[in-house]
């Protein structure tokens, strides 16, 4: 008996850990080095940096910019091909960098406000998955601050690098190997005093 209960609690043990390191969220650095700024090559820079990476439900976008010479802003589909801030999703983020979670599924649009930035091509469009379990499409769920999900504070472990998606799944992979090693050992010792 003891020897069942043994492997049933380091089975689902083992199966939480890995569960939750598949829930991981992915930092993206919005332009990568460049950051949130008017782009040399236009619109088509932020277009070509989502075309090369994937978006989930529960990643982190983070707008890398100086606080006063740039802003972010959600806007529906339509003000955001004519650059306006007519059909705003919540209030600007105004304090770089800034920090937008997509928290749910579909088309998410942010444009900078300030002067012609937008129609020099300051503008993001990222298409999120349901790939973490999130909300369907157009239930957004409303945030403390009656706007998107976002912070100006720095993610987890502060890291705004470029597609610190990497160091993110490294990070919890060692942390959940460790889980894992610490669970065993705990195990072994219960193994050897009580059975």
């Amino acid at each position: 008996m003891h020897k069942v209960m043994f492997i049933v609690v380091f089975g689902a043990l083992a199966v939480a850990s890995v569960l939750n390191y598949g829930e991981a969220q992915t930092v993206h650095a919005v332009g990568d080095t460049i950051g949130w700024i008017v782009p040399p090559g236009g619109a088509a820079v932020y277009s070509n940096w989502t075309s090369a990476d994937t978006f989930k439900v529960g990643d982190i976008l983070v707008f890398n910019f100086i606080t006063g010479r740039h802003d972010v802003l959600e806007v529906a589909k339509d003000s955001f091909d004519a650059c306006t801030t007519d059909n705003a999703i919540g209030t600007s983020l105004t304090d770089g960098p800034a920090h937008v979670t997509l928290n749910s599924t579909g088309d998410h649009y942010y444009i900078c406000t300030f002067g012609t930035h937008c129609k020099l091509g300051q503008k993001l469009a990222v298409t999120a998955s349901g790939g973490n379990g999130g909300p369907p499409a157009g239930a957004n769920p409303p945030s403390p601050a009656g706007g998107p999900s976002s912070s100006n504070s720095s993610p987890p472990g502060g890291s705004t690098q470029s597609h610190s998606s990497a160091t993110a799944v490294h990070v919890g992979l060692a942390l959940t190997m460790a889980s894992i090693a610490i669970t065993v050992l705990h195990l072994y010792w219960f193994w050897l005093t009580y059975l």
